[in-house]
């Protein structure tokens, strides 16, 4: 029993569900851009003229050659495809969660976590010195770090809500406590005089 797909689109990144004999399927799909792929090769042709230019040149190596390779690499790496079509996560009921990712060359990745080790799904603000954006991991049990349900792509919150309301309800975890998140009006309740907070 095959139920129709439902969609959310935001930016470069599609979000669709659906039913298949009784497995929950969440697919994130990321836009092909004609540009991006055509600057990826511009830049690896850049990187690798460079880089035969230093090494085939019968002049004597200067400090300008040497500065030339590292920062054509850096460009390269700025342009690199992501070649990832799609991750998706598959929620098996009664058995665990199947995390694929599928990539342009037809390749797919899979990963089983059983449901026995899933303790709870969490939403992370994932903040660096470049950017901010937001990512699904789970916490896991009998393991040090959590495990991120998208491995390559990092898609707007508004597309991991329903996946991560989906993971909640399969977990039976429900919503997040009250004990875990706390309310903007009682934050001051919970702080100590030299600003620590109390659990």
């Amino acid at each position: 029993m095959k139920q129709k797909s439902q969609g959310i689109s935001s930016g470069i990144y599609r979000y669709t569900h659906r039913c298949e004999s009784g497995v929950n399927i969440h697919d994130i799909f990321v836009e092909r851009s004609a540009f991006r792929v055509l600057f990826s090769y511009v830049g690896a042709t850049c990187l690798l003229a460079n880089v035969c230019r230093t090494l085939l040149s019968k002049e004597s190596l200067c400090l300008g050659s040497f500065w030339s390779v590292p920062f054509s690499a850096i460009i390269s790496k700025c342009l690199q495809y992501n070649p990832v079509k799609k991750e998706s996560l598959v929620i098996m009921p009664a058995f665990g969660i199947q995390l694929e990712q599928h990539f342009w060359s037809g390749r797919v990745d899979r990963k089983f976590v059983p449901i026995s080790k899933i303790l709870q799904p969490v939403l992370n603000e994932c903040v660096t010195p470049v950017t901010c954006y937001w990512s699904l991991a789970l916490l896991l049990r009998d393991e040090d770090e959590t495990m991120l349900v998208f491995q390559n792509l990092h898609p707007p919150v508004k597309l991991l809500l329903p996946i991560w309301k989906a993971l909640c309800a399969f977990t039976n975890t429900g919503s997040i406590s009250p004990s875990v998140v706390l309310r903007q009006d009682d934050l001051h309740k919970h702080v100590d005089q030299d600003g620590a907070v109390d659990s």
